[in-house]
């Protein structure tokens, strides 16, 4: 099927931004039950249930934004209530959000979350696979900005491309990656840092880790694996272990966008010119800081919340 791009708008490249941020707008509709997986019934009674902005860009960029980067994110999205939802809500924080507007709607996902926070996602992504927008959506931002993290919609690997061709360092979010799915791959090879979920990957990490390494050009790799902390590997420096953190006082109650406030810390002590294990402490924390309040990027880590708690961590 061939789909008609949508028309990119006027991109203004007068800022200089620290993080662009291509794809991954959308909202979560959060149910709260009592175990996952959910008894099989006609019907439960669960507490209110919440839809929020969610989803995996909104979450890097208001994170980053929320550190103190400039931050600018782009994506398609639906001219329906939950693209307002978006478009509202970046509006509010102050984040730039450039956009066009496709039929297919605004991505949407349903999550059920336990009392442990855990949660189990049923992801909507609504747009046509093919979907290619202009290029221009991105182009001229990419020329403005230091770094570029692309979600993992189709399209978005052009824009680490357009990154890469003009010297930049990448990002990317492989998520509940099982090392094998080709969706993942082009995204997989083409960006700096790689971050992936351990959530698929028992058995086959150290050999997936290695093919990311050996056929890509990543220099680091981030596997975040929720309570149990998260494993690094750089490409001329070994690998290393960082532990889950409790932050005191905020105990978890929903993971909904951990991963992506840890891809926002790592980013911003990344970006500051520390190295990988100083970023990847800032990223425990940072998602540790986002399980602490209900609904997906409802919170984030303020820089001098995220050095005091550092502090403490290392005595």
């Amino acid at each position: 099927m061939t789909t008609t791009p949508p028309r990119a708008p006027d991109v203004q490249t007068d800022v200089q931004t620290d993080v662009l941020v291509v794809g991954g707008a959308g909202v979560d509709t959060i149910v709260r039950v009592e175990a996952l997986p959910v008894p099989l019934a006609d019907s439960h009674v669960v507490p209110p249930i919440r839809t929020v902005v969610g989803h995996t860009g909104t979450g890097v960029a208001l994170g980053c934004h929320h550190l103190g980067l400039v931050t600018h994110f782009v994506d398609v999205i639906g001219d329906d209530a939950e693209g307002r939802m978006v478009t509202e809500r970046l509006a509010a924080e102050g984040v730039r959000f450039d956009h066009v507007v496709h039929p297919s709607g605004t991505r949407r996902a349903v999550n059920l979350v336990d009392p442990q926070g855990r949660r189990m996602s049923f992801y909507d992504p609504r747009h046509p696979y093919d979907l290619e927008p202009d290029a221009a959506l991105w182009r001229d931002a990419v020329a403005a900005a230091r770094h570029v993290h692309a979600s993992i919609m189709p399209w978005t690997v052009a824009a680490l491309d357009d990154a890469t061709g003009r010297g930049l360092t990448t990002s990317t979010d492989l998520h509940d990656w099982d090392g094998s799915n080709p969706h993942h791959r082009p995204f997989a090879r083409a960006a700096d840092l790689v971050f992936v979920s351990g959530a698929r990957l028992e058995g086959v990490e150290d050999a997936v880790v290695a093919d990311v390494l050996d056929r890509g050009r990543a220099r680091v790799v981030i596997v975040m694996d929720g309570a149990r902390g998260s494993r690094v590997t750089v490409r001329e420096g070994g690998r290393f272990a960082v532990p889950a953190v409790d932050v005191p006082g905020r105990p978890a109650v929903d993971s909904n966008g951990a991963g992506d406030a840890y891809v926002a810390g790592f980013l911003s002590a990344w970006l500051a010119g520390r190295g990988a294990r100083s970023a990847a402490l800032s990223g425990a924390v940072a998602g540790a800081w986002a399980c602490g309040t209900e609904g997906t990027h409802t919170s984030f880590v303020s820089p001098g919340e995220l050095a005091a708690e550092l502090a403490r961590l290392r005595g």
